[in-house]
């Protein structure tokens, strides 16, 4: 089933971009405190981080 979108709350933004700074690539276990440091899925997390590189690529 697809999911509807999920609008990330700036505060969140603010905490993937500032770990996204520090490192470009999670492991599981960083992934798993961050997602619930921010109360988001491990997915949304790992989907976020894969699509910021490919912004970050793009340019």
């Amino acid at each position: 089933r697809k999911r509807s979108r999920a609008a990330f709350s700036h505060a969140q933004v603010y905490e993937l971009e500032r770990r996204f700074s520090q490192q470009r690539y999670l492991s599981g276990s960083d992934r798993s405190n961050l997602a619930q440091k921010l109360r988001l899925t491990e997915t949304q997390v790992k989907i976020w981080f894969q699509n910021r590189r490919y912004k970050t690529k793009r340019k």
